[in-house]
């Protein structure tokens, strides 16, 4: 067992990466450092000072932190909650439209529907077709925007958003905060707009939220002049 000093209720042994600096293991015994900064803080101990450890090998540091897959993209900002559930939707719709595409001519055969007209079947084909096919399509074009993961670079100040394509395939968007608008009337399933494309996300779902209000521009200052609060408005 580890002993770390606590200052100020936060345990200074302990770094963001979950770093454990440490002087040595002495005959198999494992001391923590002591910082020198805490003198006159008060100080408490969790565990021991010292535990016999035998035969101590290595340390192992583990961090639950979500890496991106491209360093370049930054650090991870945003994860959706329902991205398992948006591709399930689209993928069982469009096995589906795929099925029922097959069966089609095995039914009609075997049902005895048909017209001799050539006309009328190519018709009743695509009432059909239409039919199979719109339930798919209005799922894309509802969902084409739902950002699944969201990067933020921030040497670069640059997003890189993952959304998901027609054919279910990861599509990357990098834009920067000058590209990001906010319309000015709230949609269903658009929250803002970046590079003229519709973009969905849920605010509630940003571990930190100036990354959020940095997204949308909120940090931005504001400026009016109040001489304009005392004009009046053209439906007066």
């Amino acid at each position: 067992m580890l002993r770390f000093v606590v200052c100020g209720g936060r345990p200074a042994g302990l770094r963001r990466a979950f770093q454990v600096t440490y002087r040595g293991a002495v005959r198999g015994t494992l001391c923590a450092a002591l910082p020198e900064k805490c003198a006159g803080r008060e100080r408490r101990s969790l565990g021991s000072p010292c535990q016999a450890l035998p035969e101590l090998r290595s340390i192992r540091v583990f961090s639950t932190s979500s890496t991106p897959s491209a360093p370049e993209e930054g650090r991870l900002v945003y994860s959706g909650n329902m991205t398992r559930a948006v591709l399930g939707v689209k993928f069982f719709s469009y096995s589906t439209s795929i099925v029922s595409l097959f069966l089609l001519p095995y039914i009609l055969l075997k049902t005895g529907i048909g017209v001799d007209s050539l006309v009328l079947k190519v018709a009743f084909y695509g009432i059909v077709g239409f039919f199979t096919f719109v339930t798919p399509v209005t799922l894309h074009l509802l969902t084409k925007g739902y950002v699944a993961r969201l990067y933020h670079n921030h040497d670069r100040d640059l997003y890189t958003a993952v959304t998901y394509n027609v054919f279910l395939a990861e599509k990357r968007t990098v834009f920067s905060p000058a590209d990001v608008e906010v319309p000015d009337v709230s949609k269903m399933f658009t929250t803002f707009y970046a590079k003229k494309k519709s973009m969905l996300v849920n605010p509630d779902l940003f571990p930190n939220p100036w990354d959020y209000h940095h997204l949308m521009g909120y940090d931005k200052p504001f400026f009016f002049n109040p001489e304009d609060l005392d004009k009046p408005s053209k439906d007066q």
